[in-house]
């Protein structure tokens, strides 16, 4: 028994022991318990909701700890910082120069923007020159020429002889002995209709003999690109014996995007820049937007005329281009003050007094950090340059509209 009454003294006090800790941890659990939500700031007004700084999209009725992140529940008030009635999202002094917020005024300027592309050189397609036989005959005499040599102006190509021209002659000098000043006059107007050269028909009358024999010779300086002129071939009227390309002008056919077509127009000027020659720019302006799009790279080509004196810039040479753009006086705002959301583009509009709300804008051309706003600003109006993503974040979480196109200020 004393054994058991000592066993059950011993016991008592373990259970004594046990509801002092319990009791203590209760007492002590609810010492350190969540204080309760800072008093509302001075001129506050009613408490929307409560939400998560991280998660700001979700909305809880009652403050406590955020099922999301380990801290307290943030209060929203209906006091014009972030309420959904509220139009705009209003920033103290304070927070304004600790989120670096920074307004521009939208003004006009001259956006001369350049636009950048690749290309590659080409012949000049309407400085081209087609040597025929303008009376059937043979070759006679093939002058030392070849497809891509490089010829001047009167270069001879081939002699021919053409039985038709030699035929008619001695019937030109036989009517001149007659000494009929009408008859001389029309057969020497059928040898021209024959195609023969004033210099040919000089040469016969000066020299009284049929000249059946023809040197034809290139009228322009360039390069040949074919030459069909074989010795002891047999040449029907009109046949083709060589064909010239002008080297004085060359093509450059640059690839611009699809989606900058309408930056370009004719006549616009051009700077291209070769690694052939480092450090040199050649000068030139567009003559012709093609009318076709290259289905594989989605490009068009723009074809720009450019000098080639010396012949240095030859078919098939890389080149940079850089199109110039005009001068003429648009709105501009710096492009970082740009918000693109994928749907629609805004800006952060500065409305005084620390407030701002969205507006939204159709935007142009960017260069030089300027971005052009073609409609939904207005000269004169401030946007934010400078923290601009933070307001727009705090505009949609508290449902502030939108500014549209059109919506005045």
């Amino acid at each position: 028994m004393t054994l058991k009454s000592g066993a059950v003294r011993w016991t008592v006090s373990i259970l004594a022991v046990a509801l002092a800790a319990g009791g203590a941890g209760y007492w002590v659990g609810h010492r350190q318990s969540p204080q309760p939500q800072a008093a509302a700031p001075a001129g506050a007004g009613k408490i929307l909701y409560y939400y998560d700084p991280m998660f700001p999209n979700q909305k809880f009725d009652k403050p406590g700890k955020s099922p999301f992140m380990d801290m307290q529940l943030v209060p929203k008030y209906a006091d014009g910082v972030g309420a959904s009635a509220a139009p705009a999202v209003t920033v103290d002094p304070a927070a304004r120069q600790s989120l670096g917020l920074r307004v521009v005024e939208a003004k006009m300027g001259n956006l001369a923007a350049t636009l950048d592309v690749t290309g590659t050189i080409d012949f000049n397609q309407r400085d081209v020159a087609i040597i025929q036989a303008r009376s059937g005959g043979f070759v006679q005499r093939v002058y030392a020429r070849a497809p891509g040599d490089i010829v001047r102006a009167g270069a001879p190509i081939a002699d021919l002889l053409l039985p038709d021209w030699g035929g008619a002659q001695t019937e030109f000098l036989s009517v001149r002995r007659l000494g009929k000043p009408d008859l001389t006059a029309a057969s020497r107007q059928r040898l021209r209709l024959l195609g023969m050269p004033e210099s040919l028909i000089a040469s016969v009358e000066r020299t009284g003999r049929p000249n059946g024999v023809v040197t034809i010779t290139t009228p322009i300086s360039g390069v040949i690109q074919t030459l069909d002129a074989r010795a002891g071939v047999t040449l029907g009227m009109g046949q083709t014996l060589a064909q010239v390309n002008g080297l004085g002008t060359v093509w450059l056919n640059a690839a611009v995007p699809e989606a900058r077509a309408g930056d370009v127009r004719t006549g616009q000027s051009a700077r291209a820049t070769l690694t052939s020659f480092p450090g040199e720019t050649f000068a030139g302006r567009v003559i012709a937007i093609l009318p076709t799009a290259q289905a594989d790279s989605r490009t068009l080509t723009v074809r720009i005329e450019l000098p080639n004196r010396g012949g240095r810039l030859r078919p098939g040479m890389f080149a940079s281009v850089a199109l110039g753009g005009d001068t003429t006086a648009v709105l501009l705002v710096p492009s970082e003050a740009v918000i693109r959301t994928g749907t629609r583009t805004l800006v952060m509009l500065a409305v005084g007094d620390g407030r701002y709300h969205p507006a939204e804008v159709r935007i142009g051309r960017d260069a030089a950090g300027q971005t052009e706003i073609l409609a939904g600003l207005s000269p004169g109006e401030k946007v934010v340059a400078s923290g601009q993503f933070l307001l727009d974040s705090e505009a949609s979480l508290t449902g502030i509209a939108v500014r549209p196109i059109g919506g005045g200020q």
